[in-house]
């Protein structure tokens, strides 16, 4: 065959349906965003595609976010849906940089769902509000005939406070930053992933589910300015996140493979699976894009937290190639790490 009749498909891209990739955080979930809802609601603070939303009242700024809960299974190791639904805005909200203050939250409830797990995950939510130090000020539930839900949904809203001019986003990232990572990837992913298919390993491996308000309070506190840009990687993990920075930022972000924690339990599970850590969820990391010459510092503030304790400098940010993520293998090549076109583990989240 010539070589000129050889082609690898693509999945297609053009769907008259909402499929389930749409929500798995890659490629197909961001045109589906860009192409639908931006041109439906528009707005500058819409088209800034953050996880929240910041913007100024003569009181002065605030983050806004909102967030919903489908995961399956619900309660998993390490965590439970009601325990993500916190700690998921918490985080967003903690990205830009704005201290968590009041959190909303809202119920679909499939009929026949039983009390005692609705207590459960009530009694989890409101756990993981104190330990985050938020209250939960309002809330809404739905009652809907069986089979017309699958058990729960939750919905969570936050607004924060955020600190004078601070403002972080991966348009102020430059050439020469340095990426860090605040621990092992793919904790959660693979928790509920394990738990849905029955498989079990010799160490149990657990969500990452935590609230990183507290964590990123600290890093921020090193150095005024050092931190451009942090996000929490989860659905579509660190790589989609990158690849977000990468293009936003119009520069190349690389990657050293090797410098990646993994726990060895969670990549043996990725292995069996034929999964790539590097595009599973977490939720309790952050990403973020620092002045090269406060990386030291920050790493430092970072492996200081509890939630930190497994930090690294994983990469660095260059201007070679525009919009491109690329990762030095342990063997010494190199590969592109583009966005997940399609779905890889539903339901995580």
């Amino acid at each position: 065959m010539k070589p000129e009749n050889l082609n690898c498909p693509l999945p297609i891209g053009d769907h008259k349906t909402v499929q389930l990739a749409h929500g798995g955080g890659g490629r197909l979930m961001h045109n589906l965003i860009r192409d639908l809802f931006l041109s439906a609601f528009e707005s500058p603070e819409l088209a800034a595609m953050e996880d929240c939303a910041t913007f100024s009242l003569p009181g002065g700024r605030l983050a806004f976010s909102t967030d919903s809960y489908v995961v399956d299974p619900l309660f998993f190791p390490g965590g439970d849906i009601g325990e993500l639904a916190v700690n998921g805005t918490v985080n967003d909200l903690s990205m830009s940089g704005a201290t968590p203050v009041y959190l909303s939250v809202g119920f679909i409830l499939e009929e026949g769902f039983p009390i005692v797990d609705l207590r459960r995950i009530l009694l989890s939510m409101r756990r993981a509000a104190e330990k985050a130090e938020v209250v939960i000020a309002a809330g809404d539930t739905k009652v809907v005939e069986k089979g017309k839900a699958d058990k729960v949904f939750i919905n969570t809203s936050g607004i924060g406070v955020l600190p004078g001019s601070c403002t972080l986003r991966p348009a102020n990232i430059k050439p020469g930053d340095q990426i860090l990572l605040s621990g092992t990837i793919a904790d959660h992913g693979m928790a509920v992933m394990c738990k849905r298919e029955g498989l079990g390993f010799e160490a149990q491996i657990e969500s990452d589910t935590a609230p990183l308000n507290d964590l990123v309070a600290k890093i921020l506190d090193v150095q005024k300015g050092a931190v451009h840009a942090l996000r929490d990687p989860t659905r579509g993990g660190i790589a989609s996140v990158l690849n977000e920075f990468a293009e936003v930022a119009e520069l190349e972000i690389r990657l050293y493979e090797e410098r990646i924690p993994v726990r060895p339990a969670v990549a043996g599970a990725c292995e069996l699976l034929g999964l790539d850590p590097v595009y599973v969820a977490n939720e309790g990391k952050l990403i973020a894009a620092v002045a090269p010459e406060q990386a030291d510092r920050i790493l430092g503030a970072l492996r200081a937290h509890q939630l930190g304790r497994d930090a690294a400098i994983v990469g660095e940010v260059v201007s070679d190639h525009p919009g491109r993520v690329s990762m030095r293998t342990e063997v010494g090549g190199w590969r592109i790490v583009d966005m997940l076109v399609g779905e890889q583990l539903p339901r995580i989240c």
